[in-house]
């Protein structure tokens, strides 16, 4: 199968800002007099705003009402998007950007699915966002990874078939929602944590348009 897109998760993929979610859920913590570490920070990796309020309440024994759990996580995005305001394309990772346009040129079209409801601001902090066709994010979507629905629709809204089109990930939750729409998962980072994947690379750099297209074509 020829490669005709490809979809990019955004944290851990183009940028990183781990530290930034990390330093938010964080102070949200201490707020709520519940221990919050890095490792707990690891564990929502992949996860939407709603599952990573869920599990760090569940860290607590902390059962809440809707209500305040709207409010938590309202005050919890506000401190992010605080952090991470003045992020711009010096904070892309490396790689990412050039494998970016290396696939504009190629003609592969291009996607972002993401859980973040702040995807689309931060594109246009990095100076990438006309490099995207299409961003599926938070904003529009009703069920988390690991389900598929945010790559699914990526590939109806970029016209293309999923078995035409390539996910890159760096979460297991990711990857597995790669796998389970019909995607060619290629995941970044640990082999272990990501052993459903298709391919597992360290990251972006230096990854060439004919190795993901011998990739496709041989899969």
């Amino acid at each position: 199968m020829s490669l005709k897109a490809c979809l990019f998760d955004m944290d851990g993929v183009i940028v990183d800002s781990t530290r930034h979610h990390f330093a938010a859920w964080k102070q949200l913590a201490e707020e709520l007099s519940i221990p919050f570490e890095e490792r707990d920070n690891h564990a929502l990796k992949g996860l939407s705003r709603v599952d990573s309020l869920e599990h760090l309440l569940a860290l607590g024994n902390m059962p809440l009402d809707e209500k305040t759990k709207l409010k938590l996580m309202r005050k919890k995005n506000q401190l992010y998007l605080e952090l991470i305001d003045n992020m711009r394309a010096i904070d892309v990772l490396p790689g990412a950007s050039e494998l970016i346009r290396a696939l504009n040129k190629a003609g592969v079209k291009i996607g972002l699915g993401s859980s973040s409801k702040n995807a689309q601001l931060l594109l246009e902090n990095l100076g990438l966002s006309n490099h995207f066709e299409v961003v599926v994010d938070g904003n529009h979507i009703t069920l988390s990874k690991p389900d598929p629905e945010v790559f699914l629709k990526g590939a109806q809204a970029l016209g293309v078939l999923p078995a035409e089109c390539m996910v890159f990930e760096d979460a297991a939750s990711g990857v597995k929602a790669a796998k389970a729409g019909g995607f060619f998962a290629v995941g970044l980072g640990d082999p272990v944590e990501l052993e459903g994947a298709d391919k597992v690379l360290p990251g972006l750099q230096d990854v060439q348009v004919a190795t993901l297209q011998g990739w496709m074509e041989g899969a």
